[in-house]
Parts: structure tokens; sequence; C-alpha cells
């Protein structure tokens, strides 16, 4: 019983707190992630009041939102709008997998880390922040403009290749060795082209099987088929993520629909605790001694974000201005960073520091990223725009008597 009193103490307080912060997030226009992971490092090992009886909690807790933030990451798109994305954008993509994900991969080796610990921080400097870049384009009002389809087509891509990845990294994770790894990622794909076209010829009638009209029932529904999916998916060692995703695509139409409706109060409150455990887990005395590779790496992979936004803008007949704002659109990252880094802490196979360097590098690109995301909008940004346009296009000078 006191066991059970000091649970409900800890995860109340952690969770009004939580609220809190979210509250003074919103206020200020701000991503709330990085207060979440300040929050878990605060109350985890070696913060300033570690909370022990909770941690078994908060660690089931996370692995739900994980599986919520990927279902719902497929609710939003139809197994036909993932198709055509993938045809339209894939020149964007590779371009984004090639200047982010080296970056990170390179700089794994050059710390002495291993290649496993390198294929990881690759996935973690290449996956922008869907959450964090569709609040910032609505906080900025730019959901209109002509660049944003660019840069939603340049998230879904990176959605999308999560879905192949993770089943990737996770055997790596387990030590399976580079055959096996082949063969998760190969029955990975095999898993999403089935899921893809069983969902374009039959996905109406695995909607029709869950009502839309009874929010108790489909809520019930889909949590618990997602949850099924997920587990099946790690017991055959794809990801339980990646079995989630492919839930979200198969449902569409009206039970898409209101599910999203109904999952999103959850995968809020479980988001929330995926970040505050993943703080929780990581040593904030470990996060000096990786804070200036963290920075570094941050300024070298926002760099890079930024050349790929503006490079699959201009490919798509963006003007200048719109072509630097999609750049600086997709500098943070976020929930599926912190969705790797929490996958090697899991495994226990790569270097200790990662977690940290993670930790701090996400809290570096979350911040700065929204910041930075301002920019285009300046007067005096604008101003040099204009003349750098001029002098690259330069009235011609009438002909003189």
């Amino acid at each position: 019983m006191h066991e059970t009193t000091t649970l409900l103490i800890e995860v109340g307080a952690l969770l009004l707190l939580l609220g809190l912060l979210g509250r003074l997030s919103r206020r200020f226009g701000v991503s709330p992630i990085p207060l979440y992971l300040l929050a878990g490092l605060a109350f985890g090992h070696g913060g300033l009041l570690p909370l022990a009886a909770s941690e078994e909690f908060f660690a089931v807790g996370a692995e739900i939102g994980v599986i919520l933030l990927l279902v719902m990451l497929g609710l939003e798109y139809s197994a036909n709008e993932l198709v055509g994305n993938l045809r339209s954008a894939a020149p964007a993509g590779l371009i984004d997998a090639a200047l982010n994900a080296l970056p990170g991969f390179g700089f794994a080796l050059l710390l002495g880390w291993g290649w496993v610990a390198a294929v990881v921080l690759g996935g973690i400097t290449w996956i922008s922040s869907s959450g964090v870049i569709a609040k910032v384009l609505g906080d900025l009002g730019r959901v209109g403009n002509r660049e944003t389809p660019v840069i939603l087509s340049v998230l879904v891509i990176e959605d999308l290749a999560m879905a192949l990845y993770l089943p990737l990294v996770t055997a790596l994770l387990a030590g399976v060795g580079l055959v096996k790894g082949g063969m998760a990622l190969g029955i990975a794909v095999l898993t999403v082209v089935v899921v893809l076209v069983v969902a374009i010829r039959f996905g109406h009638l695995i909607s029709a099987a869950l009502s839309a009209k009874d929010p108790e029932a489909l809520l019930l529904g889909v949590l618990g088929l997602t949850l099924l999916v997920a587990g099946i998916a790690a017991r055959l060692q794809v990801s339980a993520a990646v079995g989630a995703f492919l839930v979200g695509i198969a449902l569409s139409g009206p039970v898409a629909h209101h599910a999203t409706e109904l999952l999103s109060p959850l995968r809020d409150l479980f988001a929330a605790v995926f970040f505050v455990f993943f703080g929780l887990v990581t040593d904030p005395r470990d996060m000096p001694p990786v804070l200036l590779p963290a920075i570094v790496l941050a300024v070298v992979t926002m760099g890079t974000k930024l050349l790929t936004g503006y490079l699959a803008a201009r490919r798509a007949g963006i003007a200048e201005p719109g072509r630097w704002r999609a750049g600086f659109a997709l500098m943070p990252r976020g929930e599926f960073s912190i969705v790797i880094a929490g996958l090697a802490v899991a495994a226990g196979t790569v270097e200790p520091k990662l977690a940290a360097l993670a930790t701090a590098y996400v809290l570096i690109t979350v911040i700065t990223g929204p910041m930075l995301a301002r920019l285009p909008d300046m007067r005096w940004f604008k101003q040099r725009l204009r003349r750098r346009i001029a002098a690259q296009h330069p009235r011609p000078v009438p002909a003189t008597e």
C-alpha cells in the first residue's frame, strides 16, 4: 500500500508539473518538448530529486507514447497519399538523407563510438520534428504559403523512412549482425508494401469493421488493434512503432478522422510521459562532457537542413524568400530523434554517452530552430535578400544617344 501511495504522489505531481510546463510553453509560443526533457533530467538519475517508485510506470507509458505517436502519424495519410508523395518528393528525400544522416554517422565514428552507434546518431540527426515544425508553420501563419507543401513532402518522406529505418536499427542494436539486420529490413519493406496494397484495395473493409458512430467502441477498437499489432510486430523483431504506423495507414475515411480526434488527448499525455522518461534515464552529470560536441553537431546539421529545404524548394520552383523559409523551418529535431535514442538506451549495447548527446542535441535544435525560423520575416533579412536578388539580376541600363 505504501508503494502504491508513493507511486500516486510521484505520478500525480509530475503530471501536474507537465501541465504547468505545457501551459508555460504555449504562453511563450515554443515547443514543450525541451521543458519535458528538462523535467525528466531534474527528477531522474543524478537529478535534483530522483523519483524511484514511478520509474516503471513511466517506462511503460513511454512505450505507449511511441506507439501512439506513430499510429497518429499513420492516420494523417491515406495509402494513396503516401504513394503519391513518395513519387513526387523522392529526390528531395534522398538529398535530405544524404545531407543530414551522413554528418551524424561520421561524427559518431570520429568520436570512436563504433558503426552501430553511428547508424543510430545518423538517424537522430536526419529526422526533423513534424510536431514542432507544424506548430511553427501555424504560429507564423505560413500554412498556406507556396513552400509549405515542399516542407510537408520532406517530412512525409522522413516518416516513411522511419518505417524502414526502425526495424533495421532495432536489429542492429540487438546484436543480430549485418546479415540478419538486412533480413529485418527486407521484412520491413515487404510488410510496408503488403500493408499499402491491402490499405489501397481493402482499407474500406478494415475501417468498416470499426464503427465511427460509437466513440467509445471506436476508441477501444483502434487502441486495442494498435497495441495488439505493435506487440506482434515487436515479437517478430520488426518494431512496435512500425506496427503502429502501419495500423494508422490501413485506417481511412470517417474512422481515421474520428480516431484522430479521440486519440489526440491520449497521444499528448503519453508523448509527454515518453519525453519525461527519456530525461529520467539520462544522467544530467553526463551532459557537460558532450555539450560542446552537441553544439558542433547541431550547428552543422542545422546548416545541412537549411540547405535541404532551400534545394527542395528551388527544385519545386519556389522563389528565393520561400526557399529560405523552407530551409529554416526544417531545422528542429524532436520526437523521432528521441525515439531513436530511446531504442539505443533500452538496448544498452552502444556508447552510454549517446543518450546525453542526443538530449543536448535535441534541446539545442528544438529551442533555436523555431527562433531561427522567424529570420526570413525580419526586415533586415528581407532587405539583404532583395539586394542579393537585385545583384544577381541587374536591370538593363537604357541605351543613351
